[in-house]
């Protein structure tokens, strides 16, 4: 739809707020038929792949091309061309008038044919491979249809095909099949065999057939196209099987699609596997209430076995649609190209179907920008229009527009890719709208990469408003985007204003940090106690600047600096550490007692220190490091857990020392714990403590009680029993004593499994050693004989010879041996005797 003009508008829907696109685009053929139709009128049109041929009311046949210009003129006749008709090959035309003239003549050629008749021509067709000298063919259609052909001497020769029911009103010619329409309906014949194939009735007889003509269109060379009044037929023509022939056709037709239109068809032609139907229309007027010209209309449609589906519909406004009736329109079609002619008496008409850039045209038009990039971006090798880009930029605009401020920032990203002028100048307008804060979270930061006055700018309208945002961008950007000394000012005269801002210190510390400022980006980290402050630390190697900051550093959280300090002690060695401690005991042991869970060693020079600092600050670990340490003065530990009367402590140390008898004594009179006195009696495993714990426990019942159930394993129960007092009360004591003979018992049984244990073992070890000593022992020419060194067999094995061999694998000649000294006549190797008597034994010298 391009203009609304009533004399240059040729694209007008009845439904202009339609959603739905449009099919086809419209536009005049102008140009020389411009000219033409101011002074003449169109009658008729036919169209060639290569050229357009228009007929007039006056007699003139155009030859045009595709934009409509004058490539040659014929003088036919001085009254109405009725019409014309082209080969396939575009070589020859056949004309026909209102006078009856027929003219068919090469446009390349000399051939020309002429034929005057008594009455008007109303068709023509030549044969579609007429250019071929055996199709010499074309038909004439008035009250007869004639069908010449060019015999002997180049004469035609004219033949009836048919007449009698009324004037032929139109002829279409594809393949070897003619179809034409007279008053009664259509009619097709095989050329070849000159056989009527069938007859399809018209539907609506009241209808006059000269003002509503009937329209034909062959889709292929066997689907023809019928559209009649206000009903359209798709008939196919198929092949009859023989056994069905008999008197008939070989051929028959059957119609596969049948409908109604809503209004009269003035032409029809094919579009893939749908129809374009142009039509003819009348409506009341509501000025007048009188019936009256419309517009055409150009309809799509799906065809359905008994209906169809509209698929688009325009309304056209040509020039003179007011005084056209529906014999004055025409539809011509192009089937390379799928374009499609409207013809009327002043007025040509082009449809062409929509491309890419048509469809982007609407979508842009409906303002569906983001379905238009999407579709240029699958189609930018075909389109020819539109760019992506500035699509791209008007959907920009339209987001904006609407105040869609976020999602048109977000766009920019794809649409303005790597060019750095759209980016500045969006940024610009973004700031004009005051949206700043809306692109910020999008614009490039690698590749490419803006001025730093575009960064700086939007940095700065952060800190005016959004503190927390600023931050974001800071810890976001990299630090190379902007110039670090003015932003780093900026914040600094902001925290002029408001100097406990947390925000503000933490982000100028970033802002350090970026600039290699990492000592101060530190003191700030540890004022604001911020988690970062160590990865600062190892990142950037600033050991150096926390020599004098330890304190600081333990105060903010003493695990992980202890951690830190310990994994760099190359760099801040643990004397350093320690000295920055000291007005902090509590930190100085936390520190040093790490150190000695990582290292025993380590910090040995301060293991004294240590005892006072455990003893203080860490008493449940004061043991485990005075069990573990090698390191500390046992008498400096002693004198210190007397002091604060760790007894537990004082115990190990007492017993660590050698004094296990006091040690012992002030278990059983400080603790008063047996069954720790008779734990420690058994570590140190003397009988003098043993003796130590009856005489303390002999006169305490309960203690005796916790020896008879303890002892049973390490000293004769009997040793106590004999010196319990007649007549003491001991509480338990039955049970006690049946402890003892059960723990004898056990004890009597342990020892008898592990005699059978170790009579089973040795039988079955000596049974194995007797298998093993039972077996044979392979003696062949390798082995020698390991006194005299020679070949233990003999080389002539005919002669007799002794050998000994041994179970060891040592073998002899018998004559090699020595002569035993012992009485006894069971021998013994000689090597294996003398490794097993050891040095200084007299063993008998082997010849080697």
């Amino acid at each position: 739809q391009e203009t609304r003009s009533n004399e240059e508008s040729t694209d007008e829907s009845e439904e202009d707020e339609s959603e739905e696109e449009p099919k086809l685009k419209y536009e005049r053929l102008s140009n020389g038929v411009t000219e033409i139709l101011q002074k003449d009128a169109a009658s008729c049109m036919t169209v060639h792949e290569k050229f357009l041929a228009l007929g007039t009311h006056y007699g003139k046949v155009y030859l045009l091309d595709v934009q409509g210009n004058i490539t040659q003129k014929f003088d036919v006749s001085p009254v109405k061309i009725n019409q014309i008709s082209l080969d396939e090959s575009g070589e020859h035309m056949g004309v026909c008038s209102e006078d009856g003239k027929v003219q068919v003549f090469g446009l390349y050629s000399a051939e020309e044919f002429h034929e005057t008749f008594d009455c008007p021509i109303k068709i023509v067709a030549v044969h579609p491979h007429f250019v071929r000298s055996h199709f010499k063919q074309f038909v004439t259609g008035g009250k007869k249809l004639l069908l010449y052909e060019r015999g002997w001497m180049n004469r035609w020769k004219p033949s009836v095909l048919h007449e009698g029911e009324g004037n032929i009103r139109n002829v279409k010619w594809r393949g070897h099949l003619i179809a034409w329409a007279n008053n009664m309906g259509v009619k097709i014949l095989d050329v070849i065999s000159k056989q009527r194939i069938t007859n399809v009735p018209r539907d609506d007889i009241s209808l006059r057939p000269d003002m509503y003509p009937c329209s034909l269109c062959w889709k292929d060379n066997l689907t023809l196209i019928i559209g009649w009044g206000n009903s359209v037929k798709i008939c196919s023509v198929k092949e009859r099987h023989a056994s069905e022939m008999r008197d008939l056709p070989n051929r028959y037709v059957e119609i596969v699609f049948q409908f109604d239109t809503e209004f009269y068809i003035s032409g029809l032609a094919p579009l893939c596997d749908q129809l374009v139907i142009l039509s003819y229309v009348k409506e009341i007027s509501e000025k007048t209430e009188v019936e009256c010209c419309a517009r055409p209309r150009l309809d799509i449609v799906q065809p359905l076995p008994e209906s169809c589906e509209e698929i688009s519909s325009d309304a056209l406004t040509v020039r003179g649609f007011q005084e056209n009736e529906c014999r004055d329109y025409h539809l011509e079609y192009s089937e390379g190209e799928s374009l499609f002619y409207i013809i009327s008496p002043r007025d040509v008409v082009v449809a062409k179907e929509r491309d890419q850039d048509d469809h982007i045209d609407w979508l842009l038009e409906k303002k569906k920008y983001e379905e238009a990039l999407m579709a240029a971006e699958i189609s930018q090798k075909t389109i020819k229009k539109h760019k992506i880009l500035d699509i791209g930029l008007a959907y920009i605009n339209h987001l904006v527009e609407k105040g869609e401020y976020d999602l048109a920032a977000r766009k920019c990203q794809k649409i303005l890719g790597k060019n750095t002028e759209l980016w500045e100048f969006e940024v610009y307008k973004f700031k004009e709208i005051g949206q700043l804060k809306a692109i910020s979270r999008y614009l490039p930061r690698r590749d490419p990469v803006l001025k730093p006055l575009i960064y700086e700018m939007v940095l700065h309208e952060f800190l005016e408003s959004d503190y927390e945002g600023f931050a974001t961008l800071i810890k976001e950007w990299p630090g190379d985007l902007y110039n670090n000394t003015i932003i780093v000012q900026a914040v600094v005269d902001h925290l002029k204003k408001d100097p406990q801002n947390r925000t503000l210190l933490r982000t100028l510390a970033e802002l350090y940090t970026y600039d290699q400022r990492y000592g101060r980006a530190l003191e700030i980290y540890l004022t604001l106690r911020h988690k970062d402050v160590f990865q600062l630390i190892h990142k950037h190697n600033l050991f150096s600047s926390i020599r004098d900051k330890i304190v600081l550093l333990m105060d903010f959280d003493s695990e992980k600096a202890v951690d830190m300090l310990l994994d760099n002690e190359d760099k801040i060695s643990i004397d350093r550490v320690v000295e920055e401690l000291e007005n902090r005991p509590e930190l100085q042991h936390v520190y040093l007692h790490k150190l000695f869970k990582r290292d025993h060693h380590k910090g040995q020079r301060y293991h004294e220190k240590q005892i006072s600092l455990y003893a203080e600050y860490d008493r449940p670990n004061l043991l485990p490091f005075l069990r573990d340490s090698t390191h500390c003065p046992l008498e400096k530990a002693l004198e210190i857990c007397q002091q604060r009367n760790f007894v537990e402590e004082t115990v190990y140390l007492l017993s660590r020392m050698g004094n296990s008898r006091s040690a012992l004594k002030m278990i059983m009179e400080e603790l008063q714990d047996v069954d720790k006195a008779i734990e420690f009696a058994k570590e140190q495993d003397d009988g003098e403590l043993w003796e130590d714990l009856i005489l303390y426990s002999i006169d305490k019942p309960p203690f005796i009680t916790g020896l008879l159930n303890n002892i049973g394993t390490h000293v004769d129960p009997i040793l106590l029993i004999h010196r319990i007092k007649e007549g003491m009360e001991i509480p338990n004591l039955r049970d006690s004593l049946v402890k003892i003979l059960q723990d004898y018992n056990l004890q009597i049984l342990l020892r008898e499994g592990c005699k059978k244990i170790l009579v089973a073992d040795s039988l079955s070890l000596l049974k194995k050693m007797h298998r093993t000593q039972m077996k044979g022992v392979l003696v062949d020419e390798e082995n020698i004989c390991e006194s005299c060194l020679s070949p233990i067999l003999p080389s002539d094995a005919s002669k007799s010879f002794n050998v000994v061999v041994f179970h060891c694998r040592h073998m002899f000649h018998k004559e090699c041996l020595p002569v035993s000294n012992t009485v006894s006549p069971v021998q013994f190797c000689n090597i294996c005797s003398a490794k097993h008597r050891g040095p200084g034994s007299a063993i008998l010298e082997m010849k080697k």
